[in-house]
């Protein structure tokens, strides 16, 4: 009899800290990238060429010089494509790979080079001639409106209660309008593809990609194969941030294409400037709102329209503009509101998603309310927050018709509030601001919920396959990538914590879609949701076979089996793992199986704007203090607090990493990240010469973040965890609403500040002039 001593504990279970699964190969450089991969003999590369006109006809083209340029091989137009030339994510065809007789965008594809050196092939794309006729074209949304010109896809309408009632029955309205701008991803590694042809017509491609099946698919629409035929490889990406979700299919066809062409392994690899160049952005966002309240703040009624500039083609714009909508409430209940989209066709890179996926746009817009409320009655805007949160009989119906049941941002901001000493810090700031003449502060405390699951409901599932050899070592496969974020050290732990054995026991190996078909993106903050549920059920099939058999064959009953750390425990017996499975090998038990999840109730009805689109909500709060040089417009972040709701965390010190990188990305976002197109509707910002993504400098001189540690997800999550990728990313919005104080205080507070974003030193500068001539208007007796 096996009498081995029970272990207390596994290494590297659930809710324990655990480190980065390649963090340390990132330290030493040895983790592995597409650039990384020896390139097969005779790869050839690929490089794009690239429109030099925002809206044009395109008249002719001459590759006489393109195609005797050193080391050129050929080249491919729309004429080379074996299929369908579109990639459109949203099957508009509206996405070619190539352009064809106009080109709507400066920087859209309309050819590439294949060379043997990719040297060669960038140098040669700049030989083109092309004879353009130009065509009227617009870069801004609001031009675009006034335009008229079209939408990309149909706006969504969000409607409850009785708005007219609503704002006959407020004391106070106040119309306004913001802009909210937008974001590129700069990812530090840049799109890129390896396409290496095989037999008959099956392609192997390793992409930087975010959504495997999807760009398995699209790369199958463009060469006219099925999706059998096409096999996606990730292991890792160095960063992606949505912009990787569908932008990556261009690049993976295009290397497609070459390799069937050529039979011949093939690279794609864009500089920097071309990538940002031609691939999508966050959407900027126009918002126009109107908002009705009583004297002390309670809001009445809400009518606000959201647009977007959306770029050439449909992309993500829907779902993205949806998700604004959905999020412009943040924690508030607006008893009469109507929220209306305008997604919008513009002369730009189409814009695709990235982290919180148009939430962010309507949180702020809907935070921008909240402050103009505040200022308007001379409150404390924490005030006006918290009187107007969720909660209390008949308001927890959001606008969508869902209703908030999970709600504790009353305790999170209790929380945050008393632990960061804001009110004190507050009467501070006042008194600082009172005596300095140059130098203003200002300090916020935000709230942030933040809806998970994918609008598409359809996405909301995802598949994982577990082997277990017969020397007890584990093989773990799923349908989520690996950017960074730790979801394979995640979903790892979780199966670690269902066999109950050491973390070391398990590998994880490159995402694929030849071993996990039908794979939803790596997004909307569902990874750890959805691949760690369909793993456990994975695991779980695996474990009831090994059950059934040890009570046949030893003669018990299956209540007396357990699985105890690293040991299997089978009535008054114990064995260890290893020895155990290879008893079950030697019996023919199957130790492999492929698991299943899919999020249940949730339901969406975009025609009638109802549904229960979010599985649950992710809660969190952060306090920002600033210090704003009123002479220059230029600040820093003095201090940041969080309080942050992630359930039951699966990895604590993954969870916290996230939380500030998502906190410092947004606050790059709304203070120095700016898009900025010329006159010829070219990107000016678009390397990191021009464009200002946050330095380690810039991070808050105190910067503290805390877990809210007794939180547990009410729904059936995995292990009662919630997301962690993109509800931080709101937090933030609290260093935007502190320089809105800071600059306020120049007007004593009287006037809403109305900052447009990102609150660069210079919108900063030109705020605090125009609140100091409003203020002395008012002191003058004139119109403010």
């Amino acid at each position: 009899m096996n009498v081995m001593q029970p272990i207390e504990s596994i290494r590297g279970g659930v809710h324990e800290n655990e480190r980065h699964e390649s963090g340390h190969k990132h330290v030493m450089g040895t983790a592995e990238y597409i650039d990384d991969i020896p390139e097969p003999a005779g790869t050839l590369h690929a490089y794009l060429g690239l429109s030099q006109r925002a809206h044009a006809e395109i008249l002719s083209m001459d590759f006489e010089a393109v195609r005797s340029a050193p080391g050129v091989i050929g080249l491919l137009t729309a004429a080379d494509i074996p299929g369908e030339n579109d990639v459109s994510p949203a099957h508009k065809h509206d996405d070619p790979v190539f352009a064809t007789s106009k080109v709507e965008f400066h920087g859209q594809p309309i050819f590439a080079v294949i060379a043997t050196t990719r040297d060669a092939a960038r140098r040669a794309a700049a030989n083109v001639k092309i004879e353009y006729q130009d065509r009227p074209h617009v870069t801004d949304v609001l031009e675009a409106a006034a335009a008229n010109y079209p939408l990309v896809i149909d706006p969504l309408k969000l409607e409850r209660g009785d708005i007219a009632a609503g704002f006959a029955r407020a004391k106070h309205i106040i119309e306004g309008e913001m802009r909210i701008g937008g974001q590129d991803h700069f990812y530090l590694e840049g799109q890129i593809s390896l396409a290496i042809p095989g037999e008959d017509d099956e392609i192997t491609i390793y992409s930087s990609t975010q959504h495997p099946s999807e760009t398995q698919h699209m790369v199958g629409q463009v060469l006219g194969v099925p999706s059998n035929a096409v096999t996606i490889n990730v292991r890792r990406m160095g960063g992606a941030f949505g912009g990787k979700e569908t932008q990556a299919n261009l690049f993976a066809a295009v290397a497609a294409v070459a390799a069937r062409k050529y039979r011949c392994a093939v690279k794609i690899r864009p500089d920097r400037d071309d990538d940002m160049t031609a691939t999508g952005k966050r959407h900027d966002f126009h918002v126009g709102y109107k908002v009705g309240f009583d004297t002390d703040g309670r809001i009445e009624a809400v009518d606000a329209v959201f647009s977007a500039r959306c770029g050439f083609s449909a992309d993500l714009s829907g779902p993205v503009t949806d998700r604004a909508l959905f999020h412009a409430d943040n924690c508030y209940f607006y008893p009469h509101v109507r929220l209306r989209s305008r997604p919008l066709k513009t002369n730009t890179v189409s814009n695709t998603a990235f982290r919180g996926f148009g939430g962010p746009q309507g949180m702020v817009g809907g935070e921008r309310m909240i402050e103009d409320i505040a200022y308007t009655l001379g409150k404390d805007p924490l005030e006006i927050r918290k009187l107007n949160f969720y909660g209390g009989e008949g308001r927890n119906l959001t606008p969508y018709h869902q209703t908030v049941e999970d709600n504790i941002i009353g305790r999170i901001i209790e929380e945050l509030e008393t632990s960061c000493d804001y009110a004190a810090r507050r009467k501070e700031v006042l008194a600082f601001n009172g005596k300095s003449r140059v130098i203003k502060r200002g300090i916020a405390l935000t709230p942030v919920k933040f809806g998970i699951s994918f609008t598409k409901t359809e996405y909301n599932q995802a598949g994982a396959l577990v082997h277990v050899y017969a020397d007890g070592s584990i093989h773990l496969n799923h349908g989520g990538t690996e950017m960074g974020q730790g979801l394979y050290t995640k979903v790892a732990q979780v199966v670690a914590d269902e066999f109950q054995v050491d973390l070391d026991r398990i590998k994880v190996t490159a995402t694929t879609t030849g071993k996990v078909p039908n794979t939803s993106a790596t997004a909307a903050s569902s990874g750890s949701d959805l691949n760690g549920m369909a793993a456990a059920n994975a695991v779980q099939q695996i474990k009831a076979r090994l059950v059934a058999f040890a009570a046949e064959r030893y003669g018990v009953s299956e209540s007396e089996i357990a699985f105890e750390p690293n040991t299997i425990r089978v009535g008054s017996q114990r064995f260890g793992f290893a020895e155990f499975i290879r008893i079950a090998y030697g019996a023919r038990i199957q130790l492999s199986a492929t698991g299943f999840y899919k999020t249940p109730k949730i339901h969406w009805n975009r025609a009638d704007g109802r549904g229960r689109p979010f599985f649950y909500y992710a809660y969190g709060a952060s306090c920002s203090e600033v210090s704003v040089d009123t002479l220059t417009g230029e600040y820093r972040v003095d201090r940041a607090d969080i309080l942050h709701d992630v359930g039951r965390s699966l990895n604590p010190v993954l969870d916290i990493g996230q939380i500030e990188g998502a906190f410092v990305q947004g606050m790059g976002w709304l203070t120095t990240e700016e898009l900025w197109w010329d006159a010829k509707g070219k990107l000016r910002t678009h390397a990191p010469s021009t464009y200002k993504i946050p330095l380690a400098s810039d991070r808050p001189r105190i910067f503290n973040v805390k877990l809210a540690e007794w939180s547990v997800n009410p729904e059936e999550t995995i292990r009662r965890s919630k997301a962690v990728g993109e509800p931080p990313f709101m937090l933030p919005i609290s260093v935007l609403e502190a320089i809105s104080m800071a600059a306020a205080s120049v007007a004593d507070y009287r006037i809403p500040p109305r900052i447009d974003t990102p609150a660069t030193p210079e919108r900063v500068l030109m705020a605090v002039e125009r609140l100091r001539a409003a203020g002395r208007g008012r002191c003058d007796g004139g119109a403010a």
